[in-house]
């Protein structure tokens, strides 16, 4: 799947800007944390705790309409306990491991937890319970990789597509790229100062 590639000084420069322009990272670096003190059962916090921290501020947008209520974190903690043992998995691997027979079971669970939370808030939950292994998107970055958003429930064939490129993109800057950041997130940033934000 032949995209442009991204270059080590684009990641930079991107970096640089996403530093200065974003806040929130706080808020990623804290859920993170608090994740993987859950899977080392270093907290008394539950693992729908954990992601809750990312979810209302890094997906604010989807709570203007779905109300972050009891009812909405006992879903929440529903869907985290049926998938626990396929994400406990997931979180093991880096996305180069990506392969063919990996789209049905990713499929299937992007799909449980994209009708929950929505596309973006989707890929944004697993990417926080398995970081090496799934990318981040939101609208504009999808619709600029060719893998526009459609309705809730139709999006896990473009999110796998978007898998391949990002783990394209992921070999493309090789072993000796002197970046000591997960590189799906520093992608991510790149994309999103790129596409969403115009920063770059």
């Amino acid at each position: 799947m032949t995209q442009e590639k991204v270059t080590l000084e684009q990641l930079k420069a991107a970096n640089k800007a996403f530093v200065e322009h974003e806040p929130r990272d706080l808020f990623y670096k804290a859920a993170t944390e608090l994740v993987r003190l859950v899977f080392e059962g270093k907290t008394k916090l539950t693992l729908a705790e954990a992601l809750a921290v990312l979810l209302q501020t890094w997906n604010r947008a989807f709570y203007r309409y779905t109300p972050f209520d009891s009812r909405h974190f006992d879903e929440i903690e529903g869907l985290l306990n049926r998938h626990r043992q396929v994400i406990e998995g997931f979180r093991l691997r880096t996305i180069e491991s990506f392969s063919t027979e990996d789209k049905d079971p990713v499929s299937k669970v992007f799909s449980e937890f994209e009708e929950l939370l929505g596309p973006v808030g989707a890929a944004k939950s697993l990417h926080l319970l398995a970081p090496e292994f799934f990318p981040l998107w939101d609208r504009a970055i999808a619709k600029a990789c060719r893998c526009p958003l459609k309705k809730r429930g139709q999006n896990a064939p473009s999110y796998c597509r978007f898998m391949e490129m990002m783990q394209e993109q992921v070999r493309n800057l090789g072993t000796g790229s002197g970046i000591d950041q997960n590189p799906l997130k520093i992608l991510d940033e790149y994309y999103y100062c790129k596409f969403t934000k115009k920063w770059v």
